[in-house]
């Protein structure tokens, strides 16, 4: 039977001619999209898939809206829940499909909601603000939480925040909902820690900086009992190979190669509009830079690695285009692959597996 995917790009609507969310054709085999048709979503900045592919997650400016993924790859509306709070910038969801969470760039907070059975967006069941005052003037003078995501066993809730640079740590207790702080992770000032990641098997967590360009890799273990984590910093690499270490480079976003041991792990940095290319080794962890390339756009935001692995698209918010590459994992290399697809400002791409063709 043959795999069919589609795949979902976000985007901002209120300057340009987007809507919100397009929804393209994905050609696995020759790693390229095809616009279809779009969806309007007030200013749709992020997006994520439930883990079982049948349902849509997107920010908006009222909140979060769920859309049911049909056969085809269209999308049908649940519901739009309001998050009590400025809109969102960073979507994610428990592997469960349980509960979603979104961070506040704007205002500081983490706000952890119930998904109902069908897919739709439940009740808040909590919601935690940061407080302090950032090192940086301007863009992180303040908190802004950028990523927050809970580890596969519903334990843990990490909120990263690049404003403060800090990383929150909270005790998710199931029964009453609560969110409650037992330890936090204090970064280098002036480092801006934006994303994170969790290997598959979560003996290691990957931690991107904004600002200091480099990805801190930490051992991530329990303490005997339970009731606390230890987390041990044994490697940090940078996001990518410029010689000058230009200033106005941003590492933007941070994905693992989709194999089942994650065996890659792959940065955008807007500034040098690059993708930087890693080995992970799976029992250490540790990651090895194997190269570091132009993506022929400007401000690569988001990408997506194509389920062979052997492409990407990348979405370039300032200059209104997705650009698609051949990824050589040996050597390091990003080779284009087709002609850019046009859509103003893309903010991200989430590609989905549709059921299979009878």
């Amino acid at each position: 039977m043959k795999k069919r995917y589609a795949a979902y790009v976000g985007s901002y609507s209120y300057t340009g001619s987007a809507k919100g969310i397009t929804i393209c054709d994905v050609d696995p085999e020759k790693g390229i999209l095809r616009k279809r048709t779009e969806v309007e979503v007030n200013n749709s900045s992020y997006l994520v898939a439930s883990r079982n592919q049948k349902t849509l997650y997107s920010i908006a400016d009222e909140g979060v809206v769920s859309f049911r993924i049909l056969e085809n790859g269209a999308l049908s509306r649940l519901n739009c829940r309001n998050i009590r709070g400025m809109r969102g910038c960073h979507l994610a969801i428990d592997q469960k499909d349980e509960y979603l969470i979104v961070s506040g760039y704007h205002d500081g907070k983490a706000t952890l909601l119930q998904l109902e059975k069908d897919g739709s967006v439940g009740p808040i069941i909590d919601g935690v603000y940061d407080k302090g005052i950032g090192s940086v003037a301007e863009r992180t003078f303040r908190p802004h939480v950028s990523c927050s995501r809970m580890t596969d066993d519903q334990k843990y809730i990490l909120v990263a925040d690049l404003g403060i640079d800090q990383v929150r740590i909270f005790r998710f207790d199931k029964p009453d909902g609560k969110m409650r702080q037992i330890d936090t992770l204090r970064c280098e000032l002036q480092s801006g820690p934006r994303h994170f990641r969790f290997s598959p098997d979560r003996k290691f967590l990957y931690l991107m900086y904004e600002l200091k360009n480099v990805v801190d890799v930490y051992r991530f273990s329990e303490e005997k009992g339970g009731n606390d984590v230890l987390l041990e910093r044994i490697q940090t690499v940078k996001t990518h190979s410029d010689p000058e270490n230009n200033p106005l480079i941003a590492a933007c976003q941070m994905r693992f190669s989709p194999d089942p041991e994650a065996r890659h792990l792959l940065v955008s940095n807007a500034g040098i509009n690059t993708v930087s290319v890693y080995d992970r080794d799976e029992e250490s962890g540790l990651l090895t830079m194997k190269g570091s390339l132009p993506i022929g756009g400007e401000y690569p935001k988001d990408f997506c690695i194509f389920p062979n692995e052997k492409h990407i698209a990348v979405a370039n918010n300032e200059s209104g285009t997705i650009t698609f590459f051949s990824v050589d994992y040996e050597r390091g290399l990003l080779v284009m692959s087709a002609r850019e697809l046009e859509i103003d400002e893309p903010n991200c791409i989430c590609m989905v597996r549709l059921p299979q063709e009878g």
